[in-house]
């Protein structure tokens, strides 16, 4: 996979107090895949998937390597057959909590988006495991709700 270095704000952090470029946070997640590279927490794979989905657009050259991330980072158990490009504009993400223990995680938090210009939210507790602490951090499925 190639990547373009981007100034652009993380879609992760766009609306944090201390935004962050894409360059400074996800796209190290994106890019290091092949070479070994994961995300370290739960919470990190989480926002750099947020990022991905975000990114996952017919008018980004970027957007089939993100579908691609999606996928290596989806447990084999619960990964669904094929991803595609979306017209959804992801607008916004708030992490409300996040824990580890061992091998397995959980981050709530809600996603904003808009479809058609019309905005959603959706609020998901997600669940990561990991084979061991030298394997990487993968998603499981989430407890999803929406608004």
């Amino acid at each position: 996979m190639k990547f373009i270095v981007s100034t652009s704000p993380c879609p992760c952090r766009a609306q944090d107090s201390a935004v962050l470029s894409y360059a400074q946070c996800c796209q190290h997640w994106h890019a290091g895949l092949a070479h070994g590279v994961y995300a370290s927490t739960p919470e990190q794979l989480m926002r750099s998937r947020y990022s991905a989905y975000a990114l996952a657009t017919h008018n980004n050259p970027q957007g089939h390597a993100m579908l691609d991330y999606l996928h290596a980072t989806w447990h084999h158990s619960s990964a669904p057959g094929d991803l595609e490009l979306s017209p959804t504009q992801w607008i916004g993400l708030t992490v409300i909590a996040a824990q580890a223990s061992g091998d397995a995680g959980v981050v709530e938090f809600e996603a904003r988006y808009k479809i058609d210009g019309k905005a959603h939210t959706l609020h998901e507790i997600s669940r990561f495991n990991r084979a061991d602490s030298a394997s990487p951090w993968l998603y499981i499925d989430g407890q999803v709700g929406e608004s």
